[in-house]
């Protein structure tokens, strides 16, 4: 081994403790607070919504990377306070005697010395009825403030991004996934604030609009619809679960989606806290848990909810970046959600989602036809009669006029007029002995009796196990699991997994003894099961586990319990079936997450045949 080695240098020296330069500091501050574009445009924007702007204006080119310009219309600075903006730990937004009771989007006063020591930074800005001044600031190099022209608010622009760390260019990605990051930002950043207006442009190219909202008025859940509704799309409020639930001071709001409009992967779920976006893995973990009986393990719920509480329940700063945060009871926000969410499933009802019919009707195609025939040359009724009669063939009176196929059976019973104006109306036949046809004021209703029957079933289980309480099975030896220190962290959910049917208690230091377990699922592996619970535990501090294992066993017996496709139901058994689903939670969709039933309305059943 050399002499130098550096092993052996730093073993053989003392090191010396020295101040770093300010510019030093402002580049590890901004290795933090600035990762790629996308971050810069996070910071910019909320400091223009600090600033009380009603339309803020972001212009980015090749990514962020050349240039980021945020234009805004709040209440500007002054020419004293353009170089406080410029000092590290410099903010209007708090005056740091109370790191709890924070109400704005920024508080930390790193963003712009961060921005100004790896880029070209100005700013321009003017009070009202003022002059406008400007600053600038390359590579940490500070200019003096001269004056500069500005018709009203702030115009923050900075160019060349890492341009005075060049290794960090070289961890970023394309200029389209980039920008497809900045659009992410400022689209969560709308949401949030539904009364500013939010313009994105590309100007790599021209001018191209990337992202346009105008301000949003009217109430809360108006306006949240409203931006919802420009952002997410239509199809997603118009399917959407209003959300409005209280618990202590605690209150949680906005649109939760439909088990039926659901996605592949998590990309379409916004969190607000206070106001501000954040990916917080409890959040998201709650949100599935609200979910956990009604969605397959490969969709993803959509929604957009909003927590708001007292600044001391949530403790922001977390990250540099703003974008955790910390719960000082979790376990209240987790129980709002998960209950807020399956209460509002449970009063939708049988409602499934509209793009399920929207699907059926853009899978048919019509056939190719004749030209189109206007109503002056169709014939009239009587003389389609008459071409029926003559056409008809003479038959013996004792001959059969229609024999049903095996797999489509017509049901003339006596069903009462109204039963067409109840929501999926009238059972009118069982086509391929798996689907009821039924008929409606509006249109018609496809059931798939199965999946409907299913979901019947396992509703009663579900509510039968809640009632009567899970019944356990004692072990005659109980099983003796050593677990370290994660024992103390299991017991301290004893009680919760006693109400589901499995009993532990300590059996000395870092062991636990397994003593009861749920009857259902009989024969169980329980050293699994209970590293399976606590890594939930440690992923989103409860543990849905057992839950979801019980579920999956009431599941099956539903499945096996319920309508078998291939049977015939009579017009009886149909007509009870339809009237089972409009009176239980959750039928809209089967234990799995697939719809148990498509309305088509007549207007595009019409369509369909071109008779609009």
């Amino acid at each position: 081994m050399s002499l130098d080695d550096p092993k052996i240098s730093r073993a053989g020296s003392r090191p010396v403790i020295r101040h770093l330069d300010e510019t030093a500091i402002n580049r590890i501050a901004a290795g933090e607070v600035v990762e790629r574009p996308a971050s810069a445009v996070k910071e910019l924007v909320e400091n223009a919504l600090d600033a009380g702007a009603t339309r803020v204006l972001v212009e980015v080119a090749d990514g962020g990377k050349s240039l980021i310009r945020v234009t805004d219309d709040g209440c500007g600075m002054g020419p004293e306070d353009l170089p406080l903006a410029l000092s590290r730990h410099a903010t209007s937004k708090i005056d740091g005697s109370d790191l709890f009771n924070i109400q704005s989007f920024g508080f930390r006063g790193e963003a712009l010395p961060s921005l100004g020591a790896v880029g070209r930074l100005r700013i321009t800005s003017r009070i009202s009825g003022e002059n406008a001044h400007e600053m600038r600031v390359t590579a940490g190099e500070i200019s003096e403030v001269r004056p500069a022209a500005l018709s009203r608010g702030t115009v923050v622009e900075l160019r060349d991004l890492f341009f005075a760390t060049p290794a960090r260019l070289k961890f970023l990605r394309s200029d389209r996934a980039e920008m497809q990051a900045i659009a992410d930002v400022v689209k969560r950043l709308a949401l949030a604030e539904p009364g500013v207006g939010f313009t994105l442009t590309d100007a790599t190219e021209g001018a191209r609009v990337i992202l346009r909202v105008d301000p949003e008025s009217g109430g809360l859940f108006d306006a949240m619809a409203g931006r919802l509704r420009a952002l997410i799309g239509r199809e997603f409020v118009d399917n959407a679960l209003r959300v409005d639930a209280t618990r202590d001071d605690l209150r949680l709001t906005g649109y939760a989606a439909l088990p039926t409009f659901s996605r592949g992967a998590a990309v379409a779920q916004f969190f607000f806290v206070n106001g501000r976006p954040v990916r917080d893995k409890q959040l998201y973990g709650a949100l599935r848990a609200g979910y956990m009986d009604v969605l397959a393990r490969d969709r993803h719920p959509v929604a957009a909810l909003f927590l708001d509480c007292p600044p001391a329940r949530v403790d922001v700063n977390v990250h540099p970046a703003k974008a955790e945060v910390r719960f000082r009871d979790p376990g209240l926000v987790r129980g709002l959600i998960v209950s807020a969410l399956r209460h509002g499933l449970a009063e939708a009802g049988h409602r499934a989602s509209s793009t399920v019919g929207a699907g059926v009707l853009g899978a048919f195609r019509p056939e190719p036809g004749p030209a189109r025939v206007y109503q002056m040359d169709r014939p009239g009724a009587a003389a389609l009669r008459g071409a029926r009669d003559w056409q008809a063939p003479a038959l013996a009176e004792d001959a059969v006029l229609w024999q049903a196929p095996p797999s489509a059976r017509v049901e003339d019973t006596a069903t009462p007029p109204e039963a067409t104006a109840r929501p999926l109306g009238a059972a009118r036949a069982q086509i391929h002995e798996t689907y009821i046809l039924a008929q409606t004021d509006a249109g018609m209703v496809i059931v798939d009796a199965h999946a409907a029957h299913e979901r019947l079933v396992y509703e009663r289980l579900k509510r039968q196990m809640d009632d009567n309480g899970v019944a356990r099975q004692a072990l005659l030896i109980p099983e003796i699991v050593t677990l370290g220190h994660d024992a103390d962290r299991l017991l301290e959910h004893a009680g919760d997994l006693a109400t589901l049917g499995l009993v532990i208690e300590p059996f000395g230091a870092g062991t636990i003894a397994v003593r009861e377990t749920p009857a259902l699922l009989g024969s169980v592996a329980v050293e699994p099961l209970l590293r399976d619970i606590l890594d939930e535990i440690d992923d989103l501090g409860q543990s849905d586990a057992l839950r979801a294992r019980l579920d999956a066993v009431l599941s099956r017996i539903a499945c096996h319990g319920s309508v078998r496709s291939g049977r015939r139901m009579s017009a009886e058994e149909m007509n009870a079936l339809l009237r089972e689903m409009e009176a239980t939670p959750k039928s809209g969709q089967c234990n799995h997450g697939r719809p148990t039933y498509v309305a088509l309305a007549l207007s595009d059943i019409e369509r369909l045949f071109g008779r609009t």
